[in-house]
């Protein structure tokens, strides 16, 4: 074999032996795309926070035969603590799709509040982790249906919520959270 030929079996045994680059180190374990939820508990703990969104697709609606799926995506979100990222990790069906890192983890969960947390942009797992659940959430349910072809649509539940929060003197904190993430924060009196 020649030295390029054994370089090219080095490089792609080495490929083998690496975790995917979708990989979560949960101690000595991994996890990765395509683990089942019941595997990523079982290595990685339960995580501190979850959030469900739901995606109809209908097919056939102009036909005698229709179908109608529909896909639970779930977002988990781990801290690991201060010293590495918060993660999310995002569920279809009970899959995993994909792993993306956010903000700074905490020492505590909800034990670091403060008005930077609260900003627009941040999604519901940083906004969870450092302030920890809201003193109240009002739900405001919006369905957006989609049609892409004939005979065919889709349909998803925009997930709108008010979360308002006490950081003590004369404001309230309200966040307009749009699908997991602060769209605007509103400063109210008391």
């Amino acid at each position: 074999m020649t030295a390029v030929g054994k370089l090219m079996l080095g490089c792609l045994l080495l490929l083998v032996a690496v975790p995917s680059a979708c990989a979560l180190r949960c101690g000595n374990r991994v996890v990765g795309t395509d683990d089942y939820d019941f595997q990523v508990r079982e290595r990685c703990g339960e995580p501190y926070y979850i959030e469900d969104h739901f995606v109809v697709l209908a097919t056939g609606t102009d036909t005698p035969v229709q179908t109608i799926q529909q896909t639970v995506y779930t977002a988990w979100f781990y801290n690991f603590g201060p010293s590495r990222l918060l993660v999310q990790l995002l569920f279809r069906d009970g899959r995993l799709v994909r792993q993306r890192t956010l903000g700074r983890g905490v020492d505590d969960i909800g034990g670091s509040c403060t008005p930077v947390a609260l900003s627009s942009g941040a999604s519901a797992g940083e906004v969870i982790a450092h302030c920890g659940q809201p003193q109240s959430r009002n739900r405001h349910p919006l369905t957006q249906v989609r049609q892409f072809g004939p005979g065919a649509y889709s349909q998803y539940d925009d997930s709108r919520e008010d979360w308002i929060y006490d950081l003590g003197g004369n404001f309230l904190y309200v966040l307009h959270m749009l699908n997991g993430h602060a769209e605007a924060v509103e400063h109210i009196a008391r």
